[in-house]
C-alpha cells in the first residue's frame, strides 16, 4: 500500500508537513546516498518505497565529497559493488538531470616507490582498466610538476555530489509509489514498524541508513561493529584558469586504496615517508583533488577517527593540504573559498550490514566509499531479505 502523502526534497521550516500514515513495501531511513540508493533499487523492483530523513535534505557525507567514483583502486566487493554503481551513476545523471562523467582519474606518481606501485596493478588488472603514463603524458592530461609517471584509471567517474544527492531525491519523489518524509526524526525501529517523532510508519521490510549516526539510533549494533567517526578536514579552492577534467591521486592516495595499498611501491612509500614525511602520515592524509562544474577545486583531506571528536578544525591541517596543492600543481594563486569537516562512518572492513529485527537491517558504508559503491551495494541488501 502507498502512502497518500508525497513531500517533494527539501522543504522550508514553514513548510506543512504531512502526517506520516502506514506507508509501504520498505522503508528507508536516511536520504544520504546509501540510502537513496535503497530506494532507487527499490523503484526498479516495483516496490512502493517511503524514504524518512531528519533533515530538511541531505547535508552529511553525500555533500561532502570528492564526486569520485573511484572504482578501480577498489578491491573485491567494493571492486564489485562499484562495477554495478558506475553504471547507475550514469543512467542516473541523464534521468535526474546531474552531472555524471566518466572523466578517468590521473594518478600522478612523483617517485619511484609510487611508479613502482602503479606498474603492480597494471599488471594486475591489465590495460584495459590501467593505463600507465610516461612524465609527458601525465602532463598532457593534467597541469602538475614534478611527475615521472603516473597512470590513468578511465573506468572512475565524477559526479557533482551538490547537486546529485538532490536531484535524485526529487526524481524519486516523482515516481509512482515514493513517499518523502523529510524534517521527521526516527525514535526507532523494529519488525514492520519505524516510530518517528510524527507517528509511526509501518513496511514489510525497512533498511536503516543513517551512516556515522548509527549509533544515535541503534547503539548496541554500532558498538558491536566498533564504529567510529572518520573526520575529515576538506577545502574548496579557487586556481584562476586551471582546467583539470579527471581526478587526480597522489602518492598519499596510494597509501589509502586498497589496490594500491597492498602493493610492494606503496609498502616502500610508506617505509620511505615515516622517516621523511611523518607530517602526511600522521594526519592520514590522502591528498587528491577532483574540479568542480564551477571550476573551483575540491581538495582534501586528512583523516581522524573516534567516536565522540572535538569541535574544532586544525588550522595547520588546512595549510598541510594547501601547501601539498601549490607544490603539486606548481600554482602559488589559491584562494580558499570554503572549508568544511566531512564525516563518515568508520569501522573493520568496508561495510557494516546487520539484521537488527525480521526485516530491518542495518546498512553503513565503513570506508569512506559511500559514493563510489552505495549503488552496488543496495540490490545486495534488497536480495538478502
Amino acid at each position: 500500500m502507498t502512502c497518500p502523502y508525497k513531500l517533494l526534497p527539501g522543504p522550508s521550516a514553514t513548510a506543512t508537513v504531512p502526517p506520516v500514515t502506514p506507508s509501504s513495501d520498505l522503508i528507508v531511513v536516511g536520504a544520504g546516498i546509501v540510502g537513496l540508493a535503497h530506494a532507487v533499487e527499490a523503484v526498479a523492483r516495483g516496490l512502493s518505497v517511503t524514504v524518512v530523513e531528519r533533515d530538511e535534505r541531505a547535508v552529511g557525507a553525500s555533500v561532502r565529497n570528492f564526486g569520485h567514483g573511484c572504482v578501480t583502486a577498489q578491491t573485491g566487493e567494493a571492486l564489485a559493488f562499484g562495477e554495478r554503481a558506475r553504471g547507475t551513476w550514469l543512467r542516473m545523471g541523464r534521468a535526474a538531470g546531474f552531472s555524471a562523467v566518466e572523466t578517468g582519474t590521473v594518478v600522478v606518481a612523483r617517485a619511484a616507490e609510487e611508479l613502482a606501485a602503479l606498474e603492480e596493478l597494471a599488471d594486475e588488472r591489465g590495460a584495459d582498466d590501467v593505463v600507465l603514463l610516461d612524465a609527458a603524458a601525465v602532463g598532457g592530461r593534467v597541469p602538475v610538476t614534478g611527475a615521472l609517471g603516473g597512470a590513468f584509471l578511465p573506468r572512475d567517474i565524477r559526479v557533482d555530489p551538490r547537486a546529485a544527492a538532490p536531484a535524485i531525491a526529487a526524481w524519486l519523489a516523482r515516481q509512482p509509489g515514493v513517499t518523502f518524509h523529510w524534517a521527521t526524526p526516527v525514535l526507532g525501529v523494529d519488525e514492520g514498524v519505524v516510530r518517528t517523532g510524527r507517528g509511526e510508519l509501518r513496511a514489510d521490510r525497512v533498511v536503516v541508513c543513517t551512516g556515522h549516526d548509527l549509533d544515535r539510533l541503534l547503539p548496541e549494533v554500532a558498538e558491536e561493529a566498533g564504529l567510529q567517526r572518520c573526520v575529515l578536514q576538506m577545502l574548496q579552492v579557487r586556481a584562476p584558469g586551471l582546467r583539470i577534467d579527471p581526478a587526480v591521486l597522489t602518492g598519499s592516495s596510494m597509501l589509502r586504496y586498497p589496490a594500491l595499498s597492498r602493493t610492494a611501491g606503496a609498502r616502500a612509500l610508506r617505509g620511505r615517508w615515516a622517516d621523511e614525511r611523518p607530517d602526511l602520515l600522521g594526519a592520514v592524509v590522502n591528498h587528491m583533488l577532483t574540479q568542480r562544474p564551477d571550476g573551483d577545486l575540491v581538495v582534501g583531506d586528512t583523516h581522524s577517527y573516534a567516536r565522540t571528536h572535538p569541535p574544532f578544525s586544525d588550522e595547520s591541517l588546512d595549510e598541510l593540504l594547501l601547501a601539498e596543492t601549490r607544490s603539486l600543481l606548481g600554482v602559488h594563486d589559491l584562494r580558499v573559498v570554503h572549508r568544511w569537516r566531512g564525516v563518515y562512518a568508520s569501522a573493520e572492513g568496508e561495510f557494516l550490514r546487520a539484521r537488527v529485527a525480521p526485516g530491518v537491517t542495518a546498512v553503513s558504508v565503513t570506508s569512506g566509499i559511500g559514493m563510489t559503491t552505495a549503488f552496488g551495494l543496495a540490490p545486495s541488501v534488497l536480495d538478502s531479505f
